[in-house]
């Protein structure tokens, strides 16, 4: 899908940075602090601490995307994947013995960097012409459609 539109995996990885900011449901990462074995074991049971292993229990209970930082544009998310502090499945497989690893790496060390690429990546998905009129919707609910 990135591709069809132009943007890279240099951008995907770019614009999954965006995680530095924001929060994310129990339910989305139980599976991740549980199961997985790429995951700092500390940083696991921190989360643990507020996400129970049980189904339903907790589901929405919030954890930060980024531990350290989690108000503030910076480089922490990058920081976090590398060392297996990733709290989505998704955002640690962004550096997991992967292509992507080096692109992660360079922005754990370089925050103007993946700033400034940030900003470009930005733009080249600003320029993605949106679905308009009866293609498209303005969805209520990100999660499911109206």
């Amino acid at each position: 899908m990135f591709r069809d539109n132009g943007l890279s995996i240099k951008d995907l990885v770019t614009l999954s940075g965006g995680h530095t900011i924001g929060q994310a449901r129990c339910t989305t990462f139980r599976t991740r602090i549980y199961n997985e074995t790429n995951i700092d074991t500390s940083f696991a049971t921190t989360r643990q601490s507020n996400c129970p292993n049980a189904a339903c229990s907790g589901d929405n209970n919030l954890a930060p995307l980024d531990l350290q930082t989690p108000i503030s544009f910076d480089n922490n998310y990058f920081k976090n994947l590398v060392q297996n502090k990733g709290l989505l499945h998704s955002d640690q497989q962004l550096f997991n013995g992967r292509s992507t690893d080096s692109i992660v790496s360079g922005y754990s060390t370089n925050p103007s960097s993946f700033s400034s690429d940030f900003a470009a990546a930005m733009i080249k998905m600003g320029d993605i012409s949106p679905l308009t009129g009866s293609n498209g919707e303005i969805r209520k609910n990100c999660r499911t459609t109206n």
